[in-house]
């Protein structure tokens, strides 16, 4: 009876203790992670930035495709995805996807599928897409619940959920040594099948850029397409019209 009793309180101390530094540990990892990408006070500096790269799609029928890409940031959260893929292979030519969000309302310019506004769905998710880092002040926006830990390939990462005041939840992978980000997952509405479709994203390649660590390759998943971003060039810091993230 003694030698249950002591396993039955050593059990119960152990899971006392793994609650608390639980309960602890998943802002502690945020900050951690900050650090990792250069500290709050570098963070901070960063107003704007500019990358430009290359971006390879997967088609569906089997093969790849090539084309560039632009991304342009300004805090705390406009943007602007700017793409052009050759499909001439399948007959629709030169492909264009000009992605403005002006941080309200969005709108999309495509070449093949129709100019449209942004629906509400991916609104929200803009306007929470806080640049340089939704988890710079995540507090103020969101809650952030810790998940354990997962294989991220051969690596151990943090599994991190945060659930905005508005807006769908975000699974954030972050590595265990490193504390860089590593995958997210979210699911995101698509009008055009009238459902939602889970995005994964995975990050790999980081570089220092005055400062801060940025990722320099995406691979981008999701039962519709996968697609391969690698980053040729970033900068910083550079003004940026407001007008370019506007509804022309």
């Amino acid at each position: 009876m003694r030698i249950l009793t002591q396993r039955l309180l050593t059990a119960a101390l152990f899971l006392l203790f793994a609650q608390a530094a639980f309960a602890q540990t998943a802002d502690e990892i945020v900050q951690k992670h900050i650090a990792a990408l250069g500290g709050r006070a570098a963070l901070e500096k960063i107003k704007s930035r500019v990358t430009t790269g290359t971006i390879t799609l997967s088609l569906p029928v089997g093969g790849d495709v090539t084309g560039s890409i632009e991304v342009y940031n300004v805090a705390p959260n406009k943007s602007r995805t700017a793409i052009k893929i050759d499909l001439s292979a399948l007959g629709a030519g030169m492909v264009t996807q000009d992605q403005r969000f002006d941080g309200t309302s969005g709108y999309v310019i495509d070449s093949l599928q129709g100019n449209r506004e942004m629906p509400a769905e991916q609104v929200q998710l803009m306007k929470n897409n806080i640049f340089p880092t939704p988890l710079l002040n995540y507090k103020e926006n969101s809650t952030m619940e810790l998940q354990g830990k997962e294989k991220v390939g051969e690596r151990d990462a943090y599994v991190l959920i945060g659930k905005p005041k508005a807006g769908p939840a975000v699974r954030l992978y972050l590595d265990a040594e490193t504390y860089l980000p590593v995958k997210s997952v979210v699911k995101v509405n698509v009008p055009q099948l009238g459902t939602e479709v889970e995005q994964t994203t995975e990050l790999s390649d980081y570089r220092d850029v005055d400062a801060v660590k940025v990722p320099f390759q995406s691979h981008v998943s999701s039962s519709l397409q996968t697609l391969v971003i690698k980053v040729t060039k970033v900068e910083q810091n550079t003004t940026i019209d407001p007008a370019m993230f506007s509804k022309p």
